[in-house]
């Protein structure tokens, strides 16, 4: 006599009958309450199903249940600090489709093998509408385009993902990366394998803020809503266990807005016997990240032997080589430049180290009425940086229109736009013209 088998039951996560929605509501009931489970349902377990086979009396060896479905993964939860102070664990959903208006297409992990096709560009524009709309944080709510209001929630929407995935998945839509080579939009991953409810976490890549590389500009999902926030490499806590990792579905081609708000105007506008405004922009850039010296003259709207080696320099401090490193720019090497991300271009060999930059004396002395030597400084330096064409006297110590006018064409060589480049000094832009 045969003693009947028992399995768990998970019901399948797309099927839409009622017994299996119903089976899918107490599965999501019976979470702990710390995981988003209803405070009545605490406790409650799933479904148990007696398998038996026709006309087998009870008796006998145990048979042994073959084929069973996978218990889903355990929901996570991510340790999100607000500045240095952590705040406590919070939890987030299990994997999932999209909900409300945005619930259109199969649940994610159908689609893991063939990812969506997107650009940087896209990735990033996603990402910038949550911080404009201060999505709050929540792992039980959705927001207007489908995806959970929780960190992994936000990067399955910013990668544009079929579905809701969490700490635990992500990886599956991405390709690990070194932390050096991350670029906008690629994301930095901590999945808590021995306890997912602590401290997992999912950041994505704004861009580095410092020519070291110690600090980059996080996009995330953490309380109380949606922020963008300069953050140490990788995080504020359990750095060292973060994955940097990029999307498998990234496109390869440019769209037109892949270089921030210029995009690669083509290489057939760069080397030999060409002569245009990319040029200049190509060379004032590159003057900014450190390839002055090989300017005597310029940048200006002709190609010449200077642009080509401070391009192959400014690619080579990337760690490219041979033809990535021809002195002709790509779309790589442009993006990089207009987006101020990638590695400056270092000294030369026998050249002093750059001098630490003064200290920021404040956003008060550069307004209309002042005057003071904080002012004449800049001045001077912007003469110094090749960002002195607004001045038909001075500089010097007086305030004027002329100051904020090539303040404003520095900030725009540095790739900023809107409030970034107003011509009003910042500590960022102070830091990297006296760099």
């Amino acid at each position: 006599m045969t003693v009947p088998a028992f399995e768990e039951y998970v019901p399948a996560s797309d099927c839409p009958c009622p017994g299996c929605a119903d089976q899918r509501r107490t599965a999501a009931g019976g979470l702990p309450v710390r995981y988003g489970g209803h405070p009545a349902a605490h406790g409650a377990r799933r479904a148990m199903v007696l398998v038996t086979a026709a006309g087998v009396v009870l008796g006998g060896g145990v048979a042994e249940s073959a084929g069973a479905p996978a218990d889903p993964a355990p929901a996570p939860g991510t340790g999100v600090p607000a500045g240095i102070t952590p705040l406590p664990d919070s939890p987030q959903g299990v994997p999932g489709p999209l909900r409300g208006s945005g619930a259109a297409g199969p649940p994610s992990a159908q689609s893991a093998a063939a990812p969506r096709a997107t650009t940087r560009a896209d990735i990033m524009d996603r990402a910038k509408k949550w911080v404009t709309a201060q999505v709050p944080y929540s792992m039980t709510k959705y927001w207007s385009d489908g995806y959970r209001q929780d960190c992994s929630g936000y990067v399955s929407m910013a990668w544009n993902l079929p579905g809701n995935e969490w700490t635990g998945s992500l990886a599956v839509y991405g390709t690990r990366i070194a932390r050096a080579d991350l670029q906008p939009g690629d994301i930095l991953l901590f999945h808590n394998l021995a306890n997912p409810g602590n401290g997992s976490h999912v950041t994505i890549f704004g861009g580095w803020t410092d020519s070291a590389h110690t600090q980059y500009t996080a996009y995330e999902q953490t309380k109380p809503h949606t922020r963008k926030q300069t953050t140490p490499m990788a995080y504020w806590t359990n750095s060292a266990s973060y994955v940097a990792y990029r999307y498998k579905g990234l496109s390869t081609g440019k769209s037109g807005s892949e270089a921030g708000t210029e995009p690669f105007p083509g290489a057939a506008k760069f080397g030999p016997r060409t002569r245009n405004a990319f040029i200049t922009r190509l060379g004032t850039m590159l003057v900014a990240r450190g390839g002055k010296r090989f300017y005597k003259i310029g940048p200006d709207p002709v190609w010449t032997d200077a642009d080509r080696r401070a391009t192959q320099a400014f690619q080579r401090a990337q760690g490219w080589k041979g033809k990535e490193a021809d002195g002709i720019p790509g779309p790589d090497t442009w993006e990089l430049l207009v987006t101020g991300t990638g590695h400056d271009i270092p000294a030369a060999s026998g050249q002093s180290g750059s001098k630490a930059a003064p200290a920021f004396p404040g956003r008060g002395y550069f307004r209309p009425g002042q005057s003071n030597s904080h002012v004449d400084k800049l001045g001077k330096q912007l003469v110094k940086k090749g960002y002195g064409a607004h001045y038909r006297s001075g500089p010097d110590p007086r305030w004027t229109e002329a100051d904020r006018r090539n303040v404003e064409a520095f900030q725009r060589a540095q790739g900023w736009r809107g409030k970034e480049a107003d011509g009003y000094p910042g500590p960022d832009t102070w830091r990297r013209l006296f760099a």
